[in-house]
């Protein structure tokens, strides 16, 4: 038997919503703000195919996702279709001069690893370093503005 775990954090960004948007979709971009994740990898010949390596100190997963809804200035969701379970969605909220993105992660680990992990400890260590990710990403978002401020408003896919 298995159980999901769902993790969801949320940063506000000053820049508009189309810069946020942009950097998001560029799903390859995601190795330079989410520390696990080494590596993305879009399928050339089908865009809503993507493969991914996520790996810390001791542990390494690869999958490949599907996007499965990608509605732009709002929400790219996604779900595994290979490898590791998982499944999530990105939330775009404009607020005219700053942005909230949202992060939502579920994924599916064995029951007695669930039990495990499903306690505080391991619930905000997960969620501190996808915080973290989501800090990063601000402040690569920020940083991007900074030097490109003329960056397109729709995403190349």
């Amino acid at each position: 038997m298995s159980q999901w775990l769902e993790h969801s954090v949320q940063v506000e960004v000053a820049a508009p919503i189309a810069h946020v948007w942009n950097l998001w979709h560029n799903i390859e971009l995601m190795p330079r703000w989410m520390k696990w994740i080494e590596s993305v990898k879009v399928d050339e010949d089908r865009p809503e195919i993507s493969r991914w390596k996520l790996a810390t100190r001791t542990l390494e997963f690869t999958w490949q996702s599907r996007i499965i809804q990608d509605i732009t200035h709002q929400i790219i969701q996604w779900e595994s279709v290979g490898g590791l379970p998982n499944r999530g969605a990105i939330r775009f909220y404009d607020r005219k001069q700053s942005s909230i993105v949202k992060l939502t992660i579920t994924y599916e680990v064995p029951s007695f690893l669930a039990l495990l992990m499903n306690n505080d400890f391991v619930r905000n260590a997960v969620e501190g370093t996808l915080q973290a990710d989501m800090d990063r990403f601000r402040d690569y978002a920020l940083n991007e503005l900074a030097t490109n401020p003329t960056m397109p408003s729709t995403p190349d896919r």
